[in-house]
């Protein structure tokens, strides 16, 4: 097994995981199945459930890369409209919903313009995560909610046990397999080391301006559904 890849930062980082996205795209639903079990559906429902957002209400999914989050959404009776900086990961997209090529952290979008903000396993992908949150605040509208999915490292010995064995070792060696990108798959559990621990990141998402914030767990402490309400301006989040 190789050793674990070193992660970049600042400008490296971000260069990197746009053409990381680029080559792992056209496989890249096949091996989310496959390495989520298929638990990846459930999880995204339950995403969008926790926006509790009225029908019609104009959705933005951010790292959207192929659209299984912008087709629940819609699903839902919601409106999405997809970003992603991968040119890759648009070109391989099979949703029917709008996508646009943009860099999350600086959005083409008026402020206070949205409902709702989803993201999908991307959090450890931003450069900057405060820039991240204060974006999505930003485009919200006061009371608009944000909604985001990803990766966590469980606080029980035997979960963090069996999900490093799974994470670390199994994904790697099935991504090595399956994928023309190895590498990526060696990159992808590595990169949970980018996530602060969860009190840190909701302390983050407050601090951008929302309140409400919740942290919710499944799959043993594995992955996290981080919640917040766009709080009217200058009220304390």
């Amino acid at each position: 097994m190789s050793d674990s890849p070193v992660l970049p930062v600042g400008d490296e980082k971000r260069v990197m995981v746009e053409t990381m996205f680029d080559g792992v795209a056209p496989r890249y639903d096949r091996l989310n199945r496959v390495i989520s079990l298929g638990f990846d559906k459930g999880w995204r429902r339950r995403t969008v459930r926790a926006l509790g957002a009225p029908t019609g209400a104009r959705v933005l999914d951010l790292a959207c890369g192929t659209g299984d989050l912008c087709d629940d959404l819609a699903a839902a009776g919601l409106r999405p409209i997809g970003f992603d900086v991968s040119a890759g990961m648009l070109a391989a997209a099979h949703t029917a919903a709008p996508l646009v090529r943009s860099d999350v952290l600086v959005l083409p979008v008026p402020g206070r313009s949205v409902d709702a903000v989803t993201c999908g396993f991307a959090l450890r992908n931003f450069t900057d995560l405060a820039t991240f949150f204060a974006e999505c605040a930003r485009v919200l509208r006061p009371g608009g909610r944000f909604a985001a999915l990803d990766a966590a490292e469980p606080e029980q010995t035997i979960m963090r046990m069996g999900n490093n064995i799974w994470f670390r070792r199994v994904v790697p060696w099935i991504g090595g397999r399956l994928s023309s990108n190895p590498p990526a798959y060696r990159y992808l559990p590595a990169s949970t080391a980018y996530l602060p621990a969860g009190p840190a990141l909701a302390a983050q998402l407050r601090a951008a301006g929302f309140g409400s914030v919740q942290r919710r767990t499944m799959m043993g402490g594995s992955v996290q559904l981080l919640t917040g309400t766009r709080a009217p301006s200058g009220e304390q989040a």
